[in-house]
């Protein structure tokens, strides 16, 4: 009983970590088109860049991100006697260790490259790098997702013991 119970709470928590991380990068989708097709460099670079508008998405995010990789990755190895359960679990932290390193290839270079933009002119390399930046957060997002479904895949073909 005392192991269902733990189970329980450490596969809620999992979810809960997960659609965490998962929430932020769903966001920059919705905000994605009109910031691609609406508005204009000087907005586009005045909200993503000045003004520390994506400063928690640092702070809160990364410890999120790591998390739904680690959390899942416990939930496998309790599920390691389920192996449907398991497998799910184990494609859930692969998946969400992708999106990082697709953060990391795709969207930190960018990063790398607004943080030395200034007030002024906008930069001859604009829409290259906001491009780079708004197609790599949609690919992490997309990755997030996936790696949320096997999360919930895993969650729900949880084998529940014989009742005595």
């Amino acid at each position: 009983m005392e192991m269902r119970v733990s189970l329980f709470l450490w596969a809620v928590l999992t979810a809960t970590v997960a659609a965490l991380s998962l929430g932020p990068s769903f966001a920059h989708v919705l905000e994605s088109v009109p910031r691609l097709t609406q508005w204009s460099p000087e907005l586009w670079r005045e909200t993503t860049v000045f003004n520390a508008q994506f400063r928690l998405f640092a702070a809160v995010g990364a410890p999120l991100d790591i998390s739904a990789i680690a959390f899942p990755a416990v939930l496998a190895l309790i599920l390691h006697n389920d192996r449907r359960a398991f497998r799910c679990a184990i494609a859930a932290a692969f998946l969400y260790a992708i999106a990082l390193a697709a953060w990391f290839v795709l969207v930190a270079p960018a990063n790398g490259v607004l943080s030395t933009w200034t007030p002024g002119p906008i930069a001859a390399n604009f829409e290259a790098i906001r491009w780079r930046w708004e197609v790599g957060h949609m690919v992490v997002a997309a990755l997030k997702l996936a790696g949320f479904i096997a999360l919930a895949c895993a969650l729900l073909s949880i084998r529940r013991p014989p009742r005595a």
